[in-house]
């Protein structure tokens, strides 16, 4: 039969002991000041407890170890912690150790000196924006964000249908295998094995021609973009954006401190003039397959000019693949790396968006006389870690499991599209048609240029709905209409909240005839 609670015992959740006390108290100690060291310990313990640094019911280290930690004799910690429990501060148990009191009694805590005011700045340098961050750091935030939530979100892939079980025993599996020298930082590179299958990969299903040396594994997209910015481009070069365009590329060119130029996309995708080739752009960024936001397609002529204009004047090309695995209807058109003859093409590709956002992990394909320098230069910039997951999510590709998932997904975006498609024709008609149907998470509602689209978004996200203005992601204010993702859409939310907004445009419409 039980006993009970001992009632000297401190209830399990209040017996915490608090991180680094020690490192705490011995900054605060002055050897040489007057006063006893058990005095000025006492005075710090009890500042701490009357700021909530110590919490009630927390448990303080024991007098021998705290000596130890402190250097000092263990009679001055016993003498301070006596003090403190005669104060009414620490309530010590015996046989269970010596805790914070519950309830704290008041105590008034010593006025501060007043603090000079800061020195007047000096030197002639320029002076940071309102923000306190550099003009670079300033860009970064003028830059338009994409939601991440709602049924109409762009670019959120769809979770529930990930394999979570495959998921969580491969990285079971890796973490049982592991040795202490997997807990270090990862090769240059990445990990062996899944830069060898995203080669094979890329190559089956891509066109991308390429070696597991030209791959380099980095922290999702984003970092890639990052890297390219400023390993491949000088600050203050001319980088070549679509318009309208996807915002983070523009983020990580501004954070580089290139000068950008939106160039118009048109059906085909970007269109420059030959006049734009006066100032050759050291980077190009473009989106072919499936172009952010407007959902078009480059088609192979367009291409291929892309091509021979950036060989002839020494432009480098950063094609971003991030949804190109979905495709959805028709047949797919190669890469612009896999048409590339003169290996002008640094080729982004993702995982965030084919499996999970959390995961992190996305790769370059470099050209082959970039490869080596560029793998250099970010391992001595950033050092590779993530070994678990690299490990994991190449264990994924290698079983299959990759594979099945994103024939798995075609399916269930290609309803998802299709549902949508019909709610839009039964709303409105050939109204408002929609654009970039074929591939990926997302379409376009094109409107005319005279419909205000940010305030016919605030209108839908007064209803519940999200819907992003196509101005939104245009510097060059030249297009009007929605951007809709379906991929985290179900369809419930797509009758129901896809009606709603189709009414919505309907009468938008119907008000600016």
């Amino acid at each position: 039969m039980s006993a009970g609670p001992d009632p000297l015992r401190a209830p399990r959740r209040n017996r915490s002991r608090p991180p680094l006390l020690a490192d705490a108290l011995a900054a605060a100690l002055d050897r040489a000041a007057t006063g006893t060291l058990a005095q000025q310990l006492g005075e710090q313990l009890r500042r701490l407890i009357a700021d909530g640094r110590l919490r009630p019911g927390q448990r303080l280290p024991a007098s021998r170890q705290l000596a130890a930690e402190l250097q000092l004799g263990r009679n001055t910690v016993i003498e301070a912690y006596n003090r403190l429990a005669d104060q009414g501060y620490l309530d010590t148990r015996t046989g269970a150790g010596c805790f914070v009191a519950d309830p704290v009694p008041p105590y008034e805590m010593p006025a501060a000196a007043p603090m000079s005011p800061p020195a007047p700045a000096t030197g002639t340098g320029p002076r940071p924006g309102a923000t306190g961050l550099s003009r670079r750091g300033a860009a970064v935030l003028r830059e338009p964000g994409i939601a991440q939530g709602g049924a109409f979100a762009p670019c959120v892939p769809d979770l529930q249908h990930f394999p979570h079980r495959h998921w969580q025993r491969l990285v079971a599996q890796v973490w049982r295998g592991s040795r202490a020298s997997d807990l270090g930082y990862a090769g240059r590179g990445g990990d062996p094995q899944l830069r060898r299958l995203i080669a094979e990969h890329v190559q089956l299903t891509r066109q991308v021609r390429c070696t597991p040396e030209q791959v380099l594994i980095v922290d999702g997209a984003q970092q890639g973009l990052d890297l390219v910015a400023r390993f491949a481009a000088d600050p203050g070069a001319l980088a070549w954006v679509e318009d309208p365009g996807y915002p983070g590329a523009r983020r990580a060119f501004a954070a580089a401190g290139l000068r950008m130029c939106p160039i118009p996309v048109d059906a085909q995708g970007l269109a420059p003039q030959d006049s734009d080739w006066h100032e050759p752009p050291q980077l190009v960024y473009v989106t072919p397959s499936h172009q952010f936001p407007l959902g078009v397609e480059m088609d192979v002529a367009r291409r291929r000019a892309l091509l021979a204009a950036a060989a002839r004047h020494g432009s480098w090309i950063v094609e971003d693949d991030y949804d190109g695995e979905f495709r959805l209807s028709g047949a797919p058109v190669p890469s612009l790396q896999g048409l590339d003859t003169a290996d002008r093409v640094i080729y982004v590709g993702t995982f965030s968006k084919v499996l999970f956002p959390a995961l992190r992990l996305g790769y370059l394909v470099l050209p082959p006389a970039l490869a080596e320098p560029f793998v250099g230069a970010s391992a001595r910039l950033l050092l590779q870690g993530r070994q678990p997951e690299q490990r994991a999510l190449a264990a994924f590709i290698g079983e299959g499991l990759f594979a099945a998932h994103i024939r798995r997904m075609r399916q269930v975006y290609a309803e998802r599209r299709d549902r949508l498609a019909q709610v839009w024709q039964r709303e409105l008609g050939e109204a408002a048609p929609l654009l970039g149907t074929t591939t990926g998470m997302h379409l376009s509602v094109p409107l005319p240029m005279a419909i205000d689209d940010r305030a016919l978004g605030a209108q839908a996200a007064a209803q519940g709905i999200v819907a992003q203005a196509l101005s939104h992601f245009s510097a060059l204010d030249r297009c009007r209409g929605l951007v809709l993702g379906y991929g985290a859409a179900h369809e419930r939310a797509i009758d129901a909240q896809g009606a709603a907004l189709a009414r919505l445009v309907a009468d938008t419409l119907t008000a600016q005839r």
